[in-house]
């Protein structure tokens, strides 16, 4: 669509009139004939329509006016405003924009354009549809019939004011029962849950999963619009990153299926096998040292796999609330030995009552105090070394730079396995003439 010469000084004055006016009349016109007409305004008038476009549809049609025509807009509009819109674009022409701009307005945009890693902001998405509060329902009617045949069909439809502000959400069944000429704000539900852009991952879950919302909106300081987090498509990847880490600490490919090719399956476990069994070596060689205590004192190898499973089913404990801590970035760098420090007092504490514990069924079923006073003393010791390598492991791998998941697990079972073997029998040699 071309605009005739005769009509761009009418088109002009409609514009410098009622800017609001002229962006709704765009949103409710094909994008084709929405972007010829922003093209034949001046970038001054452009500005001047722009804040007042919802931003979803400001954004599509970005993409179709020239790259310097929207940075000569974005300079004039307030920071916030373009902010906005620029965070409904694809990471590649948000990019080219913003390369185009000065380095001050350039750097105030990219720091409002940030969220944390761990932020609602990072996961959203922009593929939602909202209207301004005062469009009539016929007029909204016909964009969601435009919109349907060329994009996925949005669960929620919004509402908001003429600053971007979230007004509401749309029912569906009040929008074709609505008479024509009505505007949104009169069938508007006003009541909405919202989510702001720096939530954490952990109550973003935790929110999504108590209620019964198809997607949730990400909204500003300000309750501007930025985007959507859709439930199922969030709630799956955190399943999915929970299971990556269950197949990382066992020494499991993440990218492996239950139906993986042999040998792919093969390849991907063999290694980690094979130090599973080095380190299996290291824990023998251990009560290899003691070989000639247990022949004297048989009754100590029924006790072995007692201290040694304890040891590994408490480190497991703790290695799993580290690991979730880290990959939530629940601990930063300085708390690093804070954790470790109260993973191993609980280790310490566990260890004394697990300790008491076994130390009564020992003396109870073989009727000597000093064997439970032995399998005691290694509990505390065994349980004290699970709790702090249950922590120190995935913090020193995250220390490194690798993943803190990637088979904590085998080196977590080695530690346990020998520092159990050898404290449960270094105090049976202390104790040996009580024993016999």
């Amino acid at each position: 669509m071309t605009i005739r010469s005769p009509l761009l000084p009418l088109l002009r004055r409609y514009v410098e009139r009622d800017p609001a006016a002229a962006a709704h009349m765009l949103e409710t016109m094909e994008e084709g004939e929405a972007v010829s007409i922003l093209k034949a305004l001046s970038p001054q008038l452009c500005a001047e329509v722009f804040p007042h476009l919802q931003v979803s549809h400001a954004a599509s049609l970005i993409k179709g006016v020239p790259p310097e025509l929207f940075e000569a807009v974005v300079q004039r509009m307030r920071p916030e405003q373009a902010a906005t819109i620029l965070i409904n674009l694809p990471r590649e022409l948000r990019k080219t924009v913003l390369d185009h701009l000065p380095e001050g307005v350039k750097r105030e945009l990219q720091e409002l354009l940030t969220y944390p890693e761990n932020s609602a902001g990072r996961i959203m998405t922009t593929d939602f549809l909202a209207f301004h509060e005062d469009v009539k329902v016929k007029d909204a009617i016909q964009r969601i019939r435009t919109l349907a045949s060329r994009q996925d069909a949005t669960s929620y439809t919004y509402v908001v004011d003429q600053a971007n502000r979230l007004v509401g959400v749309l029912n569906m069944r009040d929008l074709l029962l609505a008479s024509g000429d009505a505007e949104l704000r009169s069938i508007v539900k006003r009541d909405v849950f919202v989510v702001d852009g720096f939530m954490d991952r952990e109550e973003l879950a935790h929110e999504l999963s108590t209620r019964r919302f198809f997607a949730a909106p990400v909204v500003d300081a300000e309750r501007r619009l930025l985007g959507v987090v859709k439930t199922e498509q969030f709630l799956g990847d955190v399943r999915e990153e929970a299971a990556e880490d269950i197949l990382r600490m066992v020494g499991a490919g993440v990218d492996e299926r239950a139906f993986s090719p042999l040998p792919y399956s093969l390849r991907k476990r063999l290694p980690w096998l094979l130090v599973n069994l080095a380190t299996a070596f290291l824990a023998a060689a251990v009560v290899g040292l003691f070989e000639d205590v247990i022949a004297k004192i048989t009754i100590l190898a029924v006790f072995l796999p007692v201290v040694a499973g304890q040891g590994g089913n408490a480190g497991a404990q703790s290695l799993a609330v580290v690991i979730r801590g880290t990959a939530l970035r629940q601990v930063p760098r300085s708390q690093g030995m804070r954790l470790a420090m109260k993973e191993t007092a609980l280790g310490v504490l566990n260890g004394v009552v697990i300790g008491v514990v076994t130390a009564l069924v020992a003396w109870w079923w073989h009727g000597n105090p000093f064997l439970g006073v032995v399998i005691g003393l290694a509990m505390i010791v065994n349980l004290t070394a699970a709790g702090l390598c249950g922590a120190a492991i995935p913090l020193a791998l995250k220390a490194m730079g690798r993943d803190p998941a990637q088979s904590s697990s085998i080196f977590l079972t080695t530690v346990t396995d020998i520092v159990g073997f050898f404290s449960f029998l270094g105090f049976a040699v202390v104790f040996q003439r009580f024993l016999l």
